[in-house]
């Protein structure tokens, strides 16, 4: 609800005359058209409209002013006191964008929602199937991309229940990292005491947090750690790689985290370029931990099209998914399962057969975009973890 101006009411006996536009003579009097009566009128009509809804309740529906200051649909999640009133008219609600995912949920003040849009009954399933219909092709691309959340199939029904009534408010708003200060995406457990803190400042060396800025300036003049944990195994230009811990599962990959100011600049796919590296060092095939996230997948996917299909175009004469496996460090599964989901693979006489047609293989190259940033592996300077026994 933006905020709305009559117009002034003229002084010392002027009269608001109709007649065109806006004027002042020298007797005070105001030509406004009529209208500052006439929105007066309705923003005191729309204000009693708006009071009986307020504070709103949890379950509401309402058009929201988003960062790109469009209004789009949100469901209210939570609701909480304003911090200088407990007015209903001075309530902050927690807000779902129905057509985006979680990570863009947020607080947001009584200004931003337009109240002549509340529902508050509305058929959860009726609901979802419009936003649905009313999303571009583009919005839904672009959910897919951003949802990254994991799967809870270990839960029961009840269980899932409470962790998503639990989970539901995001408990930290922003943190500062670094030269960064980054808006969270989700809840995460931190204790209690660290709830009601708008902002935490992390150490971005060795990741401790604290509720003041000063706080983090104490805790850096007496921090010891001057690197990542671990042993420093690469270094190329600003770019280097600790080796944290040896996999018993023969996992070469276990987890992919690149910070939002870092995301889209190649880093992801690099790691999964330098952890293949690495298995061909050892001599042996490698592939990430499962289960893989949405997210992981495409990644992965990406890696391994490029990768493969590069192989294919050069390669003239037969190649057998073994051969493959062996030039790339790459696990045979993962490249059987990646050459079916591009349709270049066959199963005839007993037997797997790749068909690579030059033109299907710079199609799909294409489509799987760029690689990351390059793995200089004169620059890797390692030695494998030698089994005992």
């Amino acid at each position: 609800m933006g905020s709305m101006e009559a117009s002034t009411a003229p002084e010392n006996g002027g009269t608001a005359a109709g007649g065109g536009g806006a004027a002042c003579n020298g007797t005070g009097t105001a030509s406004n058209g009529g209208g500052g009566v006439e929105r007066r009128l309705r923003s005191s009509t729309a204000s009693q409209a708006w009071a009986a809804h307020l504070p709103l309740e949890v379950g509401t529906r309402v058009m929201c002013r988003w960062r790109d200051q469009k209004l789009h649909p949100v469901k209210v999640i939570e609701r909480r006191k304003g911090a200088s009133s407990s007015s209903p008219a001075d309530y902050e609600y927690y807000v779902h964008y129905t057509e985006f995912n979680r990570r863009l949920d947020e607080w947001v003040k009584l200004e931003q929602l337009d109240l002549d849009t509340v529902e508050t009954d509305v058929d959860e399933k009726v609901e979802d199937k419009a936003t649905s219909l009313k999303m571009t092709r583009h919005q839904k691309r672009k959910i897919d991309e951003t949802h990254v959340e994991q799967g809870h199939e270990e839960l029961d029904a009840a269980s899932l229940r409470e962790h998503e009534e639990f989970t539901k408010v995001k408990n930290i708003a922003k943190i500062e990292l670094g030269r960064y200060e980054i808006d969270t995406w989700y809840f995460s457990p931190f204790p209690p005491e660290y709830n009601d803190c708008p902002k935490l400042f992390f150490c971005e060396i060795c990741l401790n947090f604290m509720k003041r800025k000063e706080q983090l300036q104490r805790h850096m003049r007496k921090c010891d750690l001057k690197h990542p944990p671990g042993d420093e195994i690469y270094r190329s230009g600003t770019l280097s790689m600790f080796e944290e811990k040896h996999s018993e599962e023969s996992y070469n990959l276990a987890c992919i985290l690149t910070l939002p100011p870092y995301q889209r600049k190649g880093y992801g796919k690099f790691l999964i370029a330098f952890s293949y590296e690495l298995s061909k060092k050892e001599g042996k095939v490698g592939t990430p931990e499962r289960p893989l996230s949405d997210l992981g997948l495409l990644s992965y996917r990406g890696y391994w099209t490029r990768v493969l299909l590069e192989i294919l175009k050069k390669h003239k004469s037969n190649i057998s998914i073994k051969e493959l496996s062996d030039m790339t460090a790459i696990k045979a599964d993962d490249i059987l399962s990646t050459l079916q989901s591009l349709d270049l693979i066959q199963y005839r006489k007993g037997q797997h057969v790749i068909c690579a047609d030059p033109k299907v293989l710079d199609r799909h190259l294409k489509a799987a975009g760029r690689g990351g940033l390059e793995v200089d592996v004169s620059k890797l300077i390692w030695t494998p973890y030698k089994e005992q026994g």
